[in-house]
């Protein structure tokens, strides 16, 4: 087997799959990776290839213009100081400020190309909020459908005063689940803390 026709085959698919491809063992294909010094994937890049078979569902467009630079500027910017970076595996960003989520969310869909139906979301509610009334407001504003919406998380309505006016329809939190584009996310902001070019 070529070493060369291998590692390229091996960029998008299992060993598994190779196998299948060659009608032979698995292990079989190992050894031929062991052989060529092709360095298999860990199990969480195999997760990923075995979610995203067709590649990385998005990829990064860096901005052409000065309108376009203000808007990748807040977007990183917002992850930096609002989102949850935490989380390894998923790009998440809660605020109970409407205008902010969009710009957070354009920011995903002219930068990374992700699409808006692939973006889930959660509610955070007080008792006293009308949970249909609060999800008909966050799906008008942000432009979503019902079913990208996970069941709201109710809390117990106290003495919280101002932080309830706040959060007249909750906090909705932004969830793109891809751990490359968590991960690029990172990059930028490390990037931006070491004052390096994008």
């Amino acid at each position: 087997m070529d070493g060369k026709a291998l590692k390229k085959l091996y960029a998008n698919n299992s060993s598994a799959n190779i196998a299948k491809i060659f009608d032979c063992s698995e292990s079989k294909i190992n050894y031929w990776l062991k052989k060529y010094k092709i360095s298999k994937r860990s199990i969480s890049e195999a997760m990923y290839l075995k979610n995203n078979p067709g590649g990385d569902p998005f990829k990064l467009k860096f901005p052409r213009n000065i309108a376009d630079a203000q808007l990748f500027g807040l977007g990183v910017g917002l992850y930096w100081g609002e989102g949850n970076k935490a989380n390894k595996n998923t790009v998440r960003l809660g605020s109970s400020d409407a205008e902010l989520l969009k710009i957070f969310i354009n920011f995903l869909i002219k930068f990374f190309g992700i699409k808006r139906r692939d973006l889930k979301f959660h509610l955070h509610i007080f008792s006293d909020i009308k949970t249909k009334k609060a999800k008909k407001y966050w799906m008008r504003e942000l432009s979503i459908k019902e079913k990208q919406i996970y069941k709201p998380f109710v809390s117990i309505s106290g003495s919280i005063g101002t932080y309830r006016k706040k959060s007249e329809y909750g906090v909705m939190t932004v969830y793109y689940g891809n751990t490359k584009l968590r991960n690029k996310l990172v990059h930028l902001i490390e990037q931006q803390k070491n004052n390096k070019p994008l």
